[in-house]
Order: structure tokens, then sequence, then C-alpha cells
């Protein structure tokens, strides 16, 4: 595999045959001579800085360096250093200002130009003095003593009179530039390193990922439940009313008919049109109930609990909140509510529901046999998965025998007092046989 770094590529036999050594030269040479402006710029700013004119300048060079050495760092790094900085969502130079100087890259990079400024770029030179200039030194010294006829000074502490001692300082430094091109490669490398820690660091890459995939999960459910307000809708206002002028036809067809069998058939259908008629409503209940979208999360767990089974008492103070957070708490206690009656034996069951502190709570308890488990198909999991969008949790707490409670925990910010137009609500209501 091609090394993709001074540090991959030391442990390779053909390291001093590579591009490698002449790469890690070239960023240190880089460096220093790129550190030394930015000293001096810094110098200048911050003169400027005490008449308040360089502050803003001092600020916004942080990213400029950054966005330099990201480039630089290409030298000696063959994966590219990605940009840790958003793209602002408004037009202007105002709306690129708040948002560098609210994101931490900024200041990161800032520190980094502070940190090339004042340590970085001498170390680099210092590097470069030893890993190239001692071992050219040496290796000019014929040339030296060519020059000068009598004498060479070897890097300016040995004296050298003959051509004999000049070809063993020139021998010499010809070993040491190839023994010194390792450790030079690896300072280079852990240079490289620190730049990119700063600049671009892999786990701001990963929390930008995982945000990117929050947010889609986001999308993906507002948009699931777009699509379940227009199947509604469209149930509602198109087969729904089909079936209600069917349904009145037939009745009327039934009262013109004669006694006999054809009076018996349209009675029949009559009846099985009335009964498809309540089941589709019952089903566009299910998908969204009319009741959650116009009153709230309080009316429509009222109306939930009229539907149940189990006879089910309320203690519900809600006021209007956020379309989804409303909608994932009303399905999550339905769910709740059928699987009592389908599986707990239970003889009684309780809501519970609170806004406060900026999270709603809906506790849902019965008395029944308990044990209950989520992964059984009981349609607790996607729920749960719906939920866990919106940052929040579902919790289960069913011990053998019972009781069991199901909680529903979402943060969602308080509302206006304008918002809370769903009153305080304590109920007891006695489910359908």
């Amino acid at each position: 595999m091609d090394p993709r770094n001074p540090w991959q590529a030391l442990t390779r036999p053909r390291f001093l045959r590579s591009s490698w050594p002449w790469r890690g030269v070239g960023y240190l040479v880089t460096g220093g001579l790129f550190g030394g402006l930015v000293c001096l710029l810094f110098l200048v700013l911050g003169v400027f800085s005490l008449f308040l004119v360089g502050l803003p300048l001092l600020l916004l060079s942080g990213p400029a360096v950054g966005g330099i050495e990201r480039l630089r760092l290409r030298l000696v790094d063959r994966d590219p250093a990605p940009d840790p900085h958003h793209v602002p969502t408004a037009p202007g130079l105002g709306a690129w200002l708040r948002l560098r100087v609210g994101e931490q890259a900024t200041w990161r990079e800032l520190g980094y130009a502070l940190l090339l400024a004042t340590v970085l770029w001498p170390l680099d030179l210092l590097a470069l003095a030893v890993g190239v200039g001692l071992p050219l030194a040496l290796l000019s010294t014929p040339l030296q003593l060519v020059a000068d006829g009598q004498e060479a000074k070897v890097v300016k502490a040995y004296l050298v009179t003959t051509y004999p001692e000049a070809f063993a300082a020139a021998l010499l430094g010809a070993l040491l530039l190839v023994a010194l091109a390792y450790p030079l490669a690896a300072v280079a490398g852990a240079r490289a390193a620190l730049a990119r820690a700063l600049l671009s660091p892999r786990d701001s890459d990963a929390q930008d990922g995982i945000g990117e995939v929050i947010a889609s999960r986001a999308r993906l459910v507002d948009a699931f439940e777009g699509e379940r307000r227009r199947i509604e809708r469209d149930l509602h206002d198109g087969a729904q009313q089909r079936l209600v002028a069917l349904t009145m036809t037939l009745g009327l067809a039934r009262l013109d008919a004669p006694p006999g069998p054809l009076a018996a058939q349209l009675a029949k259908a009559h009846t099985e049109a009335g009964q498809v008629l309540t089941e589709l409503r019952e089903l566009i209940h299910g998908i969204h109930p009319q009741v959650l979208a116009d009153y709230g999360l309080g009316a429509a767990l009222a109306d939930a609990a009229d539907r149940s089974a189990v006879p089910v008492t309320l203690d519900v103070e809600l006021p209007r909140l956020p379309v989804p957070v409303e909608s994932a708490g009303y399905f999550a206690a339905r769910e709740a509510l059928a699987n009592i009656g389908k599986h707990s034996g239970a003889t009684r069951a309780r809501i519970t529901a609170r806004h406060a502190h900026g999270i709603l709570r809906i506790d849902v308890e019965d008395d029944g046999r308990g044990a209950a488990d989520p992964a059984g198909g009981s349609g607790l999991t996607g729920l749960a998965d719906r939920i866990a969008v919106l940052d929040g949790t579902l919790t289960i707490m069913s011990p053998k025998g019972g009781p069991t409670l199901l909680r529903v925990e979402i943060p969602c910010p308080a509302p206006s007092e304008s918002s809370a137009s769903s009153s305080p609500r304590t109920a007891s209501s006695s489910g359908r046989d």
C-alpha cells in the first residue's frame, strides 16, 4: 500500500529513494518561511490593535492561516484535511462573521496561528539547520579549502588545513545527510500531525456526520408525518365521503324495494357498507386523529382513553406543544393502551402527562401481570426509534406480576403563554367493552 504520510514511509526500505525526504524538507522550509511571515503579521496587527483597529483582522487571521496550513499539509499528508467550518445559512458579510466568531474551529485556528508565530517556525528552522545545514556545511569543506587555499573552518568550530581532512569531513557530511533524513522526516510528520489535530480534528468530522444523520432522520420523520396527514385527508375527503353516499343510496333503495329477496340483499349490502364505513373511520383515526391536530395532545389522550378496551384514569395537564412532539407522545400512549388491552390482563390503567422544565413526560400504568417485552412484537421498538429522533427516551418498567409503567420523555422548549391553549385536564374515563 502506498504510504500516506512520513510515519508510514519511514518503515519502508525504499524511503531514501522515495520523495518523502524531500517532502519533509519542503514542509519544514515552507513552515519556517510562512511562520516568519505570520510572526511579522501578528506584530503589525498587535500594534494596530492598540487602537482597536487590528482586533477584527487579528481574529480573522486565524481562519486564513488555517486554510493555508491545510493546503500545506498536502506536502507530507496525502489524505486531504477537510475544512471544519460550516457554510453560512444567510448571505452577507455579517452572517459570515457571526458564524465564524461562534465556531470553535475559528478559535482553534487562531491558537494555532499564535503557536506558529511564536514557537513552531523557529523549531522548523532549527530542525533544518541540524538535519540539512550541518551535513551541507561538512560536504562543502573541500570547496571552502579550495576557495581559501590554506585552511577552512568546518561549521565555525573545526579547522581543516589538508585535503584528506576536508574529504573526510565531506564524507561525514554525506553520511549525516543520509542518517538525519529519518529524524527530519519524523519531525515533519509530527508537525503535520499537530497541524491536522488543531486545524481539522477528526472528532469534529464524526460529530458533523452524526449530526447530519440525526438531522436526516428528523427530516424523514417529518416527511413521514406529513404523508400520514395527507393520506388521512385523502381518505376523509375522498373514500369516506363516497362510502357515506353509497350507504345512503343503499338505504334509500332498501326502503323503495318491495319485500322479497331483492330487499334482503339490499339490506345486507346496506349493513356491510355501514361496517366498512365504521372500519374506515377507525383507520383514518389511527393514521392521524383530527382531534390531535385541532385540540392538541391533552384532548387526543382523552380520546384515546375513551376508545381503550380497559377503563383509563386521566391526569393530564398539557399546553400545546410542537407537532412532532405531540404526535410521538400520542402514538406512544395509544400503542401502550393497545398492548394493555391485548396482553396485560389489566382491569385499570392510568395516564399521567406533564410538561415541566422543558420536558414532556407521559406515564402509562396498568395493574396487569407485567413481564412486558418490548422486543416481542409490541410495536414499541419503532416508536422508541421515532422518539429517539427527537432526543427523547421510551422506558418500560414491567416486573413479573406487575404493575407495568411505560414512560415517554421528550425534550421540547417551554411554549409561550399565547400557545398554551389546552386547559389542564383531570378526568376518569371508562373504555368501551
